[in-house]
């Protein structure tokens, strides 16, 4: 049962006897499994897409791009619960907290509609004054649905912006959709990742 840290960031498990975990399977970084849970055979759960994205933003940042989007930083809080999720407007945007507080005892998590439009719209009027790169750090439920960051990702494309977004497994043929062929899938790894945006970035400017 590999349980791995990534940088200061540890799995957070529930008490012993309380979850599951196969063998062969792997837990990396900012994960939280939930009481009850479990992670079936050679299953890999990585909680590192919101810390890649957030250095990457910052890393483009210092070259000089000018990067507009959402990254994850679910800020650290005494009274924090199991699915709350904080996100930046780049690149010096507010934190806006999209979770609902559904109380420490639920076990479920639900997303505020109203402050993710918020940040939709905070990123679309960012994206207005110009940006090199747009970076979504989930192609969730609601862009699956047609909300969400959807339409900002198509008028960043639309205007010939470089996207990068995260996708998890439960939303991808619905992403694979939504990009019609168009999409280049990525090793989720930082130099890997830095490699592509510069190269986009700076092809866009070469051709502006």
């Amino acid at each position: 049962m590999p349980i791995y840290a990534l940088d200061e960031f540890t799995p957070e498990l529930p008490a012993k006897g309380r979850y599951f975990v196969a063998p062969g399977a792997h837990v990396i970084g900012r994960v939280r499994i939930g009481e009850d849970a479990s992670v079936w055979f050679n299953a890999i759960v990585r909680g590192d897409t919101d810390l890649i994205l957030f250095n990457l933003s910052r890393a483009m940042a210092s070259r000089g791009f000018r990067c507009c989007g959402t990254v994850q930083i679910n800020s650290e809080r005494s009274d924090a619960g199991p699915c709350d999720m904080d996100v930046q407007v780049l690149p010096n945007g507010p934190i806006l907290r999209i979770s609902q507080d559904l109380g420490r005892a639920s076990r479920g998590c639900r997303l505020d509609p109203a402050a993710l439009e918020k940040a939709v719209g905070l990123v679309s009027a960012s994206l207005v004054q110009g940006a090199d790169l747009l970076i979504i750090n989930k192609f969730g439920k609601h862009e699956a649905e047609g909300r969400g960051f959807r339409m900002v990702v198509a008028e960043a494309l639309s205007n010939g912006i470089p996207v990068l977004v995260g996708v998890n497994s439960l939303n991808l043929s619905a992403f694979e959709e939504f990009a019609g062929g168009l999409a280049v899938p990525l090793a989720p790894e930082p130099n890997a990742l830095e490699s592509w945006a510069v190269q986009m970035t700076a092809s866009n400017l070469a051709t502006a």
